[in-house]
This record gives C-alpha cells, sequence and structure tokens, in this order.
C-alpha cells in the first residue's frame, strides 16, 4: 500500500419496496441516490478509523473488511453525506468504499468482487443480511433482488439456505424527499427482532410474502412510469411494515403528515427511526412539512453510479 493516499466513493440508497421479506427471500427494489461516503486509506503503524484506534470492539464493518483483505495497518478516513443509522445505508457504503479502495490499493477491484465481500462483512457483523444495500452501494442506479434469473442479472448470491438474483433495475425519473427522523437505529438488532417474529408466527410469515407480492407489483408500476400507484404501494408497504414492529411513532409521524402531499410514503430501510421516503411532485411542500415535525429533509436524485475510484 506504501504511504499513498487511496480513495473511492460509493452512494447511500434507499429502499424502494421489500426490506425485511428480503432477508427471506422475497423480491426487493432499491435504489443509489446522490449522497455519498468517501473513503480515503494508507498505511500506518496502527489501524484507525478517522483518527480513532480500531479494537475488536469498535468499528466492526471497517475492521471485518480490513481482515477480509489480510491488510497491513491501516489508516482509514471517511466522510460523509449522510448519517449513520439514518436508513440510507451507511454501514454498506463505507464497507463497499473501504473494499474498492483496498482492492485499488493493490491492483484494481471489479464490481462484482466488491459486490460479494460486501455482502459476506454485512453478513458477518450483522448475523442475518440480504445483498440488496451493498449490491446497490456497489452498482448504483437500481437494483432488483428476485429468487429467479432474468436478462438483467447482474450476479448471484447464496448464504445458507437463501439465495438471490440481483437484477439491474431501470427506475423513471422520480422525485423522492427523504425525511430523517434525527434518531439513529442500528440495523443488526431490528433484524434479530424480526426474525423472532417470523420464527414463531405463521402471521409474520405471511406478512414477508405479501411484502414481496407488493414488491413485484411496484416494478410493473415503476415500468408503466404509474407514480400514483407506486406510491400507493409504498404506503401499502409501510403498515405492512409496521406490523412487522419495525416502524417507529417518529416514522409514522413523519409518513402520516406527508402522505396529503405525496404519491405515497413509507420508511425505508431497517426502520426503528432512522428515515421515511416519500414519492412526490412537490418537493418543497414535502420539505416544509418534514421540517416542522422535526426531521431532516433531503431531495434525492435517482440514477447516480455506484463504487468509483476518488
Amino acid at each position: 500500500m506504501s504511504g499513498r493516499l487511496w480513495g473511492t466513493s460509493a452512494p447511500a440508497k434507499v429502499i424502494l419496496l421489500g426490506e425485511h421479506a428480503v432477508v427471506y427471500g422475497q423480491p426487493a427494489a432499491s435504489v443509489a441516490i446522490d449522497l455519498r461516503m468517501r473513503c480515503r486509506i494508507r498505511s500506518a503503524s496502527i489501524s484507525s478509523l478517522n483518527g480513532m484506534p480500531l479494537t475488536a470492539h469498535n468499528y466492526s464493518y471497517v475492521s471485518a473488511c480490513l481482515a477480509k483483505h489480510n491488510a497491513c495497518p491501516t489508516a482509514v478516513i471517511t466522510d460523509s453525506d449522510f448519517p449513520s443509522g439514518s436508513g440510507l445505508g451507511s454501514s454498506a457504503a463505507v464497507t463497499v468504499a473501504l473494499l474498492a479502495a483496498l482492492a485499488r490499493s493493490k491492483g484494481n477491484w471489479d464490481e462484482e468482487t466488491v459486490a460479494r465481500e460486501a455482502f459476506e462483512v454485512e453478513n458477518e457483523v450483522q448475523g442475518r443480511a440480504s445483498p440488496i444495500d451493498t449490491s446497490t452501494c456497489t452498482h448504483g442506479h437500481g437494483i432488483l433482488i428476485a429468487s429467479e434469473r432474468s436478462d438483467r442479472l447482474l450476479w448471484e448470491m447464496s448464504c445458507d439456505t437463501r439465495r438471490w438474483c440481483v437484477h439491474d433495475l431501470k427506475v423513471p425519473k422520480m422525485t423522492l424527499v427523504i425525511g430523517f427522523t434525527g434518531r439513529s437505529a442500528p440495523t443488526g438488532p431490528l433484524v434479530a427482532k424480526v426474525k423472532r417474529y417470523v420464527d414463531h408466527s405463521t402471521f409474520a410469515r405471511e406478512v414477508i410474502e405479501d411484502i414481496g407480492q407488493m414488491t413485484l407489483e411496484g416494478v410493473k408500476q415503476m415500468a408503466k412510469g404509474d407514480l400514483e400507484s407506486l406510491g400507493r404501494t409504498m404506503t401499502r408497504d409501510h403498515k405492512l411494515l409496521a406490523i412487522l414492529g419495525v416502524s417507529s411513532p417518529e416514522l409514522d409521524k413523519l409518513v402520516s403528515a406527508t402522505l396529503p402531499h405525496s404519491y405515497g410514503a413509507k420508511l425505508t430501510g431497517a426502520g426503528g427511526g432512522g428515515s421515511m421516503i416519500a414519492l412526490t411532485d412537490r418537493p418543497e411542500k414535502v420539505m416544509e412539512i418534514i421540517r416542522s415535525k422535526g426531521g431532516k429533509p433531503h431531495t434525492a436524485v435517482t440514477d447516480v453510479p455506484g463504487v468509483k475510484n476518488e
């Protein structure tokens, strides 16, 4: 690696439909947005993240990436346009950007290898994950996870008995307003909470299957450019995610407040806090409402590139 700096960046993501259900093999759709996580690395006497020494118990994603590459002591410097725990894929983005930077320091990186390694890291750290976040941050643009292959297949991934076919997804021009609740929520405990429910409840398993069906409906609505129907599907998806116990009062408040001025709205990501998204043609009004309810709004631009050298 020498003393040279190696830099990359990866985008944030929002899941349009299918979070949590995707962990159980159901389809899900996500898009990369124009907020980015930048990562630079250089060799050092001890491994650190933004000047803080790495130990076995802190910064688990960064530590796991360095271990996967058998890296020499490495100083990792990150700079993000979006906060961690916001539901926008911060752990996936830093994992993808760091793995690409480590590979670049040895020669170069390729998209599929970075996506595979990043999924392995997230699965290891979270205990149970799907490749949707890491594949979206790697590939950019749009991603559809499905159980069957299509002609837009990018790669397949598997873990224990689960298998995912990761496809490029064409996404129409859409305006999304993101509302960050201001409350961060780590992904791992929420994934574990849903797993406990699904393991012990037929009803929860039926909810997971319903979310998967909604995702397929939403993909067809996107292909037609039918944003009104897509918005209604997003709102229904939020209600099912709330039944699974991954919404929060803050998220429900922002979703309810923005619906009169949106095609639809829902939480995005693991939930429990973090962010919601609203599909709208009145972004300024929706941002104003989110601010009035104590949230932090951003407009999101879609169709952005995935991981890239900086």
